[in-house]
């Protein structure tokens, strides 16, 4: 039998601008809300604008510290056609083997884990890839702006 392992290939990266959060939850997990209001999309696979109006719901529920997100977002394409975003995934401190990995697979040098998992929404037919294919961000925080880089699983 032979083995086999999934490869991964850069699709594109979102910078998401974001506004100051909002406390959504007192007395139990933190949970936060982040507006989206707007940003860019860019690389090989995909060109476009984020679209102000979305937003990333945040909990830290757990004791050592490791966040849920769960972002939802429209992208407008350069082509027009409208893309829904769902993207969730965890975020925590990291002072292990990861920071060893070499090219783009390496943590933010604050040495966290910041990795999502979007799920993509369209009917646009330029665009059916997106919605028909596993994908893999590795997000940092740059002040006022998330940028994800998207590596579509092949």
């Amino acid at each position: 039998m032979t083995s086999f392992a999934p490869a991964l290939s850069f699709a594109f990266e979102i910078r998401a601008r974001v506004a100051p959060s909002l406390d959504v939850a007192r007395g139990g997990p933190v949970t936060e809300f982040t507006p989206i209001t707007g940003g860019t999309v860019a690389g090989p696979r995909l060109t476009g604008t984020v679209l102000a109006g979305g937003g990333d719901w945040s909990s830290t529920s757990r004791a050592d510290g490791v966040c849920r997100l769960e972002a939802r977002y429209l992208i407008r394409a350069d082509d027009g056609a409208v893309i829904d975003i769902v993207n969730r995934g965890f975020y925590r401190p990291d002072a292990g083997t990861a920071a060893q990995r070499d090219g783009d697979l390496t943590v933010a040098a604050d040495g966290l884990y910041f990795r999502t998992s979007p799920v993509f929404h369209t009917d646009a037919p330029a665009h059916r890839w997106l919605a028909e294919t596993v994908f893999v961000g590795l997000a940092r925080d740059e002040d006022d702006v998330i940028a994800i880089r998207l590596y579509a699983v092949e």
